[in-house]
């Protein structure tokens, strides 16, 4: 499944699979890209939901998940979830899992922020939104786990690197790094630390 998907930087992911287009809180993208059937959006900060981004990737049919504070932002066929949610959308079973921070206060466990837990050709794929190392992820089961490492706002290559011994994927992914904030460091940091499996994207040109 990893040959299937591209890292556009942040937490934005392409996947193209079973003839399926799907991007993860899609931000600063290039014209050009391929039309997305499917959206998911984690939380509603500007880096997250960004209407522009959006727009660049929406057609008729595309499916947008979010959590209801960014329905104002979107325009189009949007789907409000909360954490415990579960749909299917676009042909694509998605559950939504809670995100927040456990010792800062820039994602609050009461704005019901959310990750992503969906399948793509029998293949679990876990984004985890800004998250620190929360109680819920020893219950998450997936094949591919994306994981923000940056620290300040979200985990640090070292709490991500605990996050990813609790939830046990087939390969962890380091994101949320070398925009706004975090370094290539800080994925090299995770990789070395975490004793599973791990790829690192290289921003995808």
């Amino acid at each position: 499944m990893l040959d299937k998907m591209k890292w556009l930087g942040h937490d934005t992911f392409k996947i193209e699979s079973g003839g399926k287009v799907i991007y993860t809180d899609p931000f600063q993208l290039k014209d050009g890209l391929p039309k997305a059937d499917l959206i998911l959006i984690t939380h509603e900060h500007y880096d997250h939901c960004s209407p522009d981004d959006v727009k660049k990737i929406t057609k008729n049919g595309t499916v947008i998940v979010a959590p209801g504070d960014c329905e104002g932002k979107l325009k189009g066929n949007v789907r409000k979830v909360k954490p415990g949610d579960m749909l299917t959308e676009a042909g694509v079973d998605i559950e939504a899992v809670p995100s927040y921070n456990t010792n800062k206060k820039f994602h609050p466990k009461s704005n019901n922020w959310v990750g992503y837990i969906f399948a793509v050709e029998g293949k679990r794929i876990y984004i985890a939104g800004d998250t620190d190392r929360i109680p819920e992820m020893k219950t998450f089961r997936c094949d591919i786990a994306l994981l923000p490492v940056s620290g300040t706002y979200v985990m640090t290559a070292e709490e991500a690197a605990q996050a990813a011994e609790d939830i046990k994927p087939g390969v962890a992914v380091p994101m949320h790094y070398a925009s706004i904030v975090g370094s290539e460091e800080d994925a090299e940091k995770f990789r070395k630390l975490y004793k599973g499996e791990t790829h690192v994207f290289r921003k995808a040109a």
